[in-house]
């Protein structure tokens, strides 16, 4: 049998939550599997672990004493892009709206198969590493909009446009195949991973996402347009175009 490899080589993930059995479930789990793990059983201990051990992923409940996993969601935004992964024992789909707008990269009901976790967050860092970036040119503009690839740069109008690490992924999806309608299920394995290719909520709040920060009018999209029940597309504008 082949030696398992020290579990100090691989990534570092916060694991937050107020029950110690399921901390030490999630926490064996991950480290059977070359990450490195620290823990914090509230929203407060979180905060200082994402600012002193600057984790590669968080894994979050929302029900906990002190400060919940939305304002702990909410406060790590204010510092940091860690893709967070939250945990709640609720299902309703305005439980898991609220955990996108606040910036959460996913989200797994309680109770959940450990094999599903491992899963999710290896697909959370996988999309979070930029990888199948374009290299063949260096920028890429439409109307107001330009992305500097190297840098990972995007701006508006010529002002800076900061993208979590999924916006910009599902953006980058769109931009290297721009004028062509991606369908729903293509966009979601390409941003998110084969496993989410029916999870749509996923797509539309990040559409929306996008239209907010990208769109001269969000309501009336030009850059983002979608083709009803099948798809979206990133139009080519001319560079004049508002």
């Amino acid at each position: 049998m082949t030696a398992p490899i020290r579990s100090s080589d691989g990534p570092l993930i916060l694991v937050v939550d107020d029950e110690p059995r399921l901390v030490r479930l999630v926490k064996a789990n991950l480290e059977r599997l070359n990450y490195r793990v620290v823990t914090a059983s509230n929203g407060e201990m979180a905060l200082k672990q994402v600012e002193s051990s600057d984790p590669d992923l968080v894994i979050l409940d929302v029900m906990m004493p002190i400060m919940d996993g939305y304002e702990t969601t909410r406060r790590i935004r204010e510092f940091s892009q860690v893709p967070i992964v939250m945990l709640t024992a609720k299902s309703e789909q305005t439980d898991k709206l609220k955990g996108f707008d606040l910036g959460a990269d996913d989200y797994l009901t309680k109770p959940f198969d450990p094999e599903e976790l491992v899963a999710r967050v290896r697909a959370v860092l996988k999309r979070t590493q930029f990888q199948n970036e374009p290299r063949s040119r260096p920028t890429f503009h439409t109307g107001p909009l330009t992305i500097d690839f190297a840098r990972h740069h995007v701006t508006v109008n010529d002002r800076e446009v900061k993208l979590s690490p999924t916006e910009y992924r599902l953006l980058i999806c769109l931009a290297t195949n721009a004028d062509r309608v991606l369908l729903h299920e293509e966009l979601l394995q390409q941003v998110w991973g084969p496993e989410y290719r029916d999870e749509t909520e996923y797509l539309w709040v990040y559409i929306r996402y996008l239209r907010q920060k990208l769109e001269t009018d969000p309501a009336h999209p030009q850059l983002i347009v979608s083709e009803p029940g099948v798809g979206y597309m990133l139009r080519r504008l001319p560079q004049d175009a508002k």
